[in-house]
């Protein structure tokens, strides 16, 4: 089996589990959702195990996978409701997306995400950043401390993500950067769906849209470590 092949046959699992996890979560039925969704998880990390991206040297590829590693672990953390689990979610997504940054700077240093046209995306970026926590921060609680900082570093991911998709001084090609900041805008959006139904308003809508989100983001952030 091809690398490619392997990739798309990791993808294809996710999707379908997906489809599972969603019809466990509609239907309240937790022994589907705990069989489907680490699973579904788990496909998004053996797309770059699959498609040959781990070979010595792609240090931005084992960077990807070490952030999709952390984001499978907060998939299963986040299975609890319970608050302790929830905030062992958060710090594994947070893990996972300081390590998306640092495959970022590794291609374009983080001195140069404020050259060229970067200020027009970082300003709207900083100020959906403060909307969304004033919005969060009656409801928060205990947790506004880990949410401040999880907030600041997925808004890092998302401008590093556009910093190489704009740079010209980026090593990867067009296709790879195209795809590393269409995943982490996904997973930025996915994140709302979070914060609503943890903080503000609980019921599948959000899951509904925020599920699709998320698994596509981890997956183009996997496909983005696929040698050309």
């Amino acid at each position: 089996m091809s690398p490619t092949v392997g990739a798309a046959v990791a993808t294809a699992c996710t999707a379908l589990l997906l489809v599972g996890l969603l019809i466990g979560e509609r239907r309240h039925a937790a022994r589907v959702r705990y069989a489907t969704k680490p699973l579904a998880s788990l496909g998004f990390v053996l797309v770059p195990i699959f498609g040959g991206a781990l070979a010595p040297g792609r240090d931005v590829a084992l960077w990807i996978e070490a952030g999709l590693v952390f984001g499978a672990i907060g998939d299963v953390l986040l299975l609890s409701s319970a608050t302790a689990a929830f905030a062992g979610g958060l710090g594994a997504f947070l893990v996972g997306h300081v390590a998306y940054v640092i495959a970022f700077a590794i291609q374009v240093p983080p001195g140069r995400w404020i050259e060229g046209p970067m200020p027009a995306v970082i300003l709207p970026i900083a100020a959906l950043a403060v909307a969304v926590v004033r919005w969060l921060w009656p409801h928060l609680g205990s947790l506004r401390g880990p949410v401040l900082a999880y907030v600041g570093v997925i808004c890092t991911m998302m401008i590093g993500a556009v910093a190489c998709a704009l740079s010209k001084a980026a090593p990867a090609d067009a296709t790879t950067r195209s795809l590393e900041v269409a995943g982490a805008a996904l997973f930025f959006a996915s994140d709302l769906s979070v914060a609503r139904d943890r903080f503000v308003a609980e019921g599948f809508v959000n899951r509904a849209w925020g599920l699709p989100a998320y698994y596509a983001g981890q997956l183009l952030l996997a496909w983005s470590t696929l040698p050309p």
